[in-house]
């Protein structure tokens, strides 16, 4: 596992694991889709799913990510797009509460959950939010992801502040970087939830990383790490999408992070990036 015991309230991962294109680059040649996940545990000590945003996964599924995972391990899951996308956030009571009962079967290991809005879900449609996140079990975290600028407001901080919900910092198209990075200075829950998404879906090649991003990740860093060290838990999640191969740029941050990146086709050796 990653050497987090310094710096335990910053979690650096991806978001997903199973992608044939790391074996090689980030997974030992050979390695079966099997054990992609418990191998990915070595490195990181949580990632982003994104197969709940189709749909509630069965709980063998679910029992079976805890079980390839080592203690200490979280899982931050997204939200069903039915919740999200089809209902839009209204007469969700009945499918919403079997997500949760399902995600609850992660025990210890379930991290935020991710309540990513669609790219036409408009702040026209505030009132269907502001009713919703009442309905939030207040024993989970959850995080929110707004595609429309509109959205980011004092009055619609507040909201989330006054549910404990986190406003998801996404590096992406949808909102500039610099204003991002200025809504980590107003939290609206006790942890801090950042997505590296990367400006558009033109990478294809998940097995290098094909965009320096470098000086992106060096100046996200100078906005965590004075979080962190504040007390704020921070979870990170990079897409392939960000640079061409997400392991590689999460090993970067948990460098920029102070963390100590570990290559998980060795065991408890150091891995030397630069």
């Amino acid at each position: 596992m990653v050497d987090t015991s310094r710096h335990a309230r910053i979690r650096i991962g991806t978001q997903g694991w199973n992608y044939e294109a790391w074996v090689g680059p980030f997974y030992p040649v050979g390695t079966r889709p099997a054990d992609f996940l418990s191998i990915y545990s070595r490195a990181f000590d949580t990632v982003e799913v994104d197969s709940t945003f189709y749909a509630i996964p069965p709980s063998k599924t679910v029992r079976g990510w805890a079980d390839r995972t080592p203690p200490g391990f979280t899982f931050a899951l997204k939200m069903p797009q039915e919740i999200t996308h089809e209902r839009r956030l209204r007469d969700a009571t009945d499918i919403a509460r079997e997500f949760y009962d399902r995600a609850a079967e992660l025990e210890d290991k379930l991290g935020p959950i991710l309540i990513q809005l669609g790219p036409d879900f408009a702040p026209n449609e505030l009132p269907a939010l502001a009713q919703f996140l009442p309905t939030l079990p207040r024993d989970m975290q959850f995080a929110i992801e707004f595609r429309q600028r509109g959205w980011i407001h004092e009055g619609v901080l507040a909201l989330l502040a006054e549910h404990g919900v986190a406003l998801a910092l996404t590096d992406a198209r949808w909102i500039p970087r610099k204003q991002m990075m200025q809504l980590a200075a107003q939290p609206t829950a006790d942890f801090v939830y950042v997505r590296w998404m990367g400006p558009d879906r033109a990478i294809i090649d998940y097995s290098r990383i094909q965009v320096d991003r470098a000086q992106e990740l060096e100046l996200w860093s100078g906005v965590l790490w004075p979080l962190a060290v504040k007390g704020r838990e921070v979870f990170g999640y990079v897409n392939n999408h960000f640079a061409g191969h997400s392991p590689e740029s999460a090993r970067q941050l948990q460098l920029l992070l102070r963390q100590t990146p570990v290559d998980p086709a060795r065991l408890g050796e150091q891995l030397t990036l630069f």
